[in-house]
């Protein structure tokens, strides 16, 4: 045996491939969980009731990545890059709930509910979305109970809205004068879209400007995903509970269950 055959066959040379074989193995998981994360589905999870009755405080949500295409926008949450030209893409329809990156920073992954299209003429009169000169049908549907972000629970009335095309959907709509009641009709320019949460009286969506800390008209290459359903919720309320209480907070219910 020569020199070099001894040294190729070393335990130290061994253990060195090893480490190699283990780390590229890693990557190689890590590549393959990035691409699904990227082509196929990402969950997300929700901190904010303004989509309440559908998304609550504490759910987990699936976004469907390819239903508009890929972009940019598409990569996993923690990776920011500016917009790109979406491939593959298409428009949502109107009611479809979206997850899209914020345009007023990119790091941050919200969501809504699409229902205005591009060359839609949208409006707000008297708390009552306007599409196209026309009222969308609200249908009262008794009261729900909202979740405020401490935990406690506010009686609220729910209705059912049905837009263009007859997707229907339930919103809470609290009684009373809200500053996000009336909006001018405006049309929704090309590649764009309007978004709105369900949660009407708490929802800082299209009908505020970016500037104010809202949505405005959303670009479509911030789209992410659709979200088809819900993977796991918990109730955050359950945080100031002793830890031992904490898996009463399981909304077993909600485990894989469809969003619409």
């Amino acid at each position: 045996m020569t020199s070099s055959q001894h040294s190729d066959s070393s335990p130290t040379t061994r253990r060195a491939r090893s480490w190699v074989k283990s780390i590229l193995d890693v990557l190689v998981i890590v590549l393959i969980a990035i691409a699904a994360k990227t082509a196929i589905a990402e969950p997300y999870y929700v901190p904010s009731g303004s989509m309440e009755p559908t998304l609550k405080i504490g759910d987990e949500l699936l976004a469907t990545k390819f239903p508009y295409g890929y972009s940019t926008s598409s990569l996993p949450n923690f990776v920011t890059l500016p917009d790109s030209k979406r491939i593959l893409g298409a428009l949502p329809r109107r009611g479809d709930v979206v997850v899209f990156r914020w345009p007023g920073d990119r790091s941050q992954i919200w969501v809504k509910r699409v229902v205005g299209l591009p060359g839609d003429r949208v409006a707000m009169r008297s708390g009552q979305l306007w599409i196209n000169g026309k009222p969308v049908p609200l249908q009262p549907d008794g009261i729900g109970s909202m979740e405020t972000e401490d935990g406690s629970q506010q009686a609220t009335t729910r209705f059912i809205e049905t837009l263009p095309g007859g997707r229907q959907h339930t919103i809470f709509k609290s009684a009373g004068f809200d500053p996000l009641d009336n909006m001018p009709e405006l049309v929704v320019p090309p590649g764009h879209l309007f978004v709105m949460g369900d949660n009407r009286d708490y929802s800082a969506d299209s009908r505020v400007p970016l500037s104010a800390g809202g949505v405005g008209l959303l670009p479509v290459g911030d789209l992410v995903g659709r979200v088809d359903a819900l993977v796991g919720s918990w109730d955050l309320g359950m945080e100031r509970q002793p830890f031992w209480r904490w898996p009463q907070g399981l909304r077993l219910s909600r485990f894989f269950t469809a969003v619409r």
